[in-house]
Order: C-alpha cells, then sequence, then structure tokens
C-alpha cells in the first residue's frame, strides 16, 4: 500500500528522454490536445502500454484462458470507446495509437464537440467545473468518457457560461472572421477615421 503522503507514480517514464524526435512527437501531442505537462502524456502512455501487454499475454496463453479472458477485455475497452468495431479483436488493441485514448479524454471531447474553441479553453471550462456528463459535474480533463456518456456532454445548468455560449461566436465563425480581409477605407488611411 505505501505512505499515502507518498503516492505512486502511475506512469512510466520514456527511457530515452532526451531523443529529438520523441521530444518533437511528444512536443506536437502537447499542443495538440491541450495537456498540462508531459507526465499527462505519459499517464495515457502507460495506460496504453497496460492494454497492449494484456492482448500480448492473451495471444501467447492457452486457448482456455484466451477464450475466457479475451471477452473481457474487449467489451472493456469496447465500453471505453477505444474499439469501435463491430467484431473485435486482440490485432485491433494492438493497432491502437496514443491518439486513440487521447482522444477519450473529456478536455478533447469537449473542443471536439464545439463547446471550446481550443483544447486549453475546454480544460478550463472542465477543471473549473462548467462541463457536465449524465447531469453530473465533472472537473478532470483527463477523464475517459464512454461512448454513452458522450451524447449527454454539456454545460452545467444555471452556470453563467451555458448563458452566454448562444452569444458567443463559434469557432466556425470566428475561423472565417480570421480568413477573409478586412475592408481597407476609401482614404487609404485608417488612423484618420
Amino acid at each position: 500500500m505505501g505512505d499515502p503522503k507518498k503516492p505512486r507514480a502511475k506512469f512510466d517514464p520514456p527511457r530515452n528522454p532526451w531523443r529529438s524526435d520523441q521530444l518533437s512527437q511528444e512536443l506536437y501531442l502537447l499542443g495538440t490536445y491541450g495537456l498540462r505537462n508531459k507526465r499527462e502524456l505519459w499517464r495515457a502512455q502507460t495506460y496504453l502500454s497496460n492494454i497492449r501487454k494484456q492482448a500480448r499475454q492473451l495471444l501467447a496463453a492457452s486457448t482456455d484462458v484466451r477464450g475466457r479472458e479475451e471477452p473481457k477485455l474487449l467489451t472493456h475497452l469496447g465500453m471505453q470507446g477505444l474499439i469501435q468495431t463491430p467484431m473485435p479483436t486482440l490485432d485491433d488493441v494492438l493497432s491502437l495509437t496514443i491518439e486513440n485514448v487521447l482522444e477519450r479524454r473529456l478536455q478533447t471531447m469537449v473542443w471536439r464537440h464545439g463547446l471550446a474553441r481550443s483544447p486549453y479553453q475546454a480544460r478550463q471550462f472542465v477543471s473549473h467545473g462548467h462541463v457536465s456528463l449524465n447531469d453530473r459535474r465533472v472537473t478532470i480533463p483527463s477523464y475517459l468518457v464512454s461512448p454513452t456518456e458522450e451524447g449527454t456532454l454539456k454545460f452545467v445548468e444555471g452556470s453563467k457560461l451555458s448563458k452566454l455560449r448562444g452569444m458567443l461566436p463559434s469557432a466556425t465563425e470566428v475561423a472565417q472572421a480570421e480568413s477573409t480581409p478586412e475592408a481597407v477605407p476609401e482614404s487609404g488611411n485608417p488612423s484618420t477615421q
């Protein structure tokens, strides 16, 4: 169990932390998914490696053990939304990538569903308690959203944010406004107007 003041790390850091290709890949994932630090990324990588390890062990197991344990693993991953094929196999588990895990995070779901303009804004909405799943406030950005909960993703009722959301321009409107050039005044000097 250990000392409660010294919690066990939930991640395994990389063996070679200073490889340039690994650093650039980590930096890309941090920016794309709005992660706070590399520990969050390493936690997701450790979770994925544990799943893949279970799949490799099942491939090497005897037929009776595999027949008993394989459906448990596949239904668990299906309920989490990591595997979405109708008849999943262990090969589908081994083909999972870190992006599959990061796409199921609550922070990413809020951003992908258009409730926030960026992953960083989505993280702020979640951590400040503006987002609910199944009419339950969730303040953990790394919470893995199941497909059944995905349809119930919304702002908390009575939140100032839910009232203001209709008045704010959507992310597509902001992108269109940024892509169109502004009208130049007829006089040619914008400071005179």
